[in-house]
């Protein structure tokens, strides 16, 4: 099964880099490409707020339970899958690494690092009765001043700061966010050098040279950033993109392989059961009921 990529509609949004919908508008539309209940990678951001019912939201190769109160959120490049079947309420807010690059070059806030590729990750947030009203008002803001006819973003930033700095605060895993500009703008490079090149590099100091620094000093960027190393964040994005591969596709476990390089389907093996403590073959068939 192949996986959609889907992209941030700039046409639509008049170019704005960021967009909010209501969660019974994507249930409700015909959608003739995909269906956002399947498995699809998204280009951008997502944070996606539940006002009402319950059920799980897939990412990645995880199911989350959500309720009422629950905050999704969805990196770009990441693979997920809505749960429509009780009929979840609620807001979706959609946004890009353009919009993000203007807001950090207008107000202070903190980054938006890959902190997904850390095992000690979570995508979900539980809201207290009130973190969800304002979570709403500020959702609620952002989108009167969309549909403005002269609408100005930077008063669309502040509010997404707002609402950004709000959900940072009340995360239960604390990260660890003290990248300077410059060190941002790094770990940005490193990881689209990473997404391009994933399958057949592996090695931390080509991506350093690539990035014109040293292995040292991406190191200490990458461990501000997701407390992994370089190469931790290479192997751990591989994993990830191979564990997608295993269990929205029908591709053997040997074309797998040889698309990341592997000549020796053996070698494939104990790379992957070395980070994950399973074959290849046993985790496909553990979420076989994902594809």
């Amino acid at each position: 099964m192949h996986i959609p990529y889907i992209h941030f509609n700039l046409k639509k949004t008049h170019q704005a880099e960021l967009e909010i919908i209501d969660l019974s508008e994507v249930n409700r539309r015909n959608h003739t490409t995909h269906s956002p209940s399947q498995p699809h990678r998204v280009t951008f951001f997502m944070l996606i707020f539940i006002e009402q019912g319950s059920g799980y939201h897939w990412v990645d190769f995880k199911q989350h339970s959500f309720q009422a109160g629950s905050v999704i959120f969805v990196q770009r490049e990441q693979v997920h899958a809505f749960d429509f079947s009780n009929n979840p309420q609620g807001k979706i807010l959609m946004f890009t690494q353009a919009f993000l690059d203007k807001v950090h070059d207008n107000m202070r806030l903190p980054s938006y690092t890959p902190t997904h590729l850390n095992n000690h990750y979570s995508p979900l947030l539980t809201l207290d009765v009130n973190n969800q009203s304002r979570t709403r008002s500020l959702l609620n803001e952002m989108q009167t001043e969309l549909q403005c006819h002269d609408a100005d973003p930077l008063i669309v930033m502040y509010l997404f700061s707002a609402l950004s700095l709000l959900h940072r605060r009340l995360k239960r895993v604390a990260e660890v966010d003290n990248l300077s500009p410059s060190q941002s703008r790094m770990l940005s490079k490193f990881m689209a050098l990473l997404q391009v090149n994933f399958e057949r590099v592996r090695d931390a100091n080509w991506y350093a040279s690539q990035l014109a620094t040293t292995y040292k000093t991406l190191n200490r960027v990458t461990k501000i950033a997701t407390s992994l190393t370089a190469k931790q964040m290479i192997d751990s994005y591989t994993i990830i993109e191979i564990k997608r591969r295993l269990v929205v596709s029908k591709v053997t476990t040997q074309q797998i392989a040889l698309d990341f390089g592997f000549e020796d389907p053996s070698n494939f093996v104990k790379y992957f059961k070395k980070e994950t403590n399973m074959t290849p073959s046993l985790f496909r068939n553990h979420h076989s009921q994902m594809s």
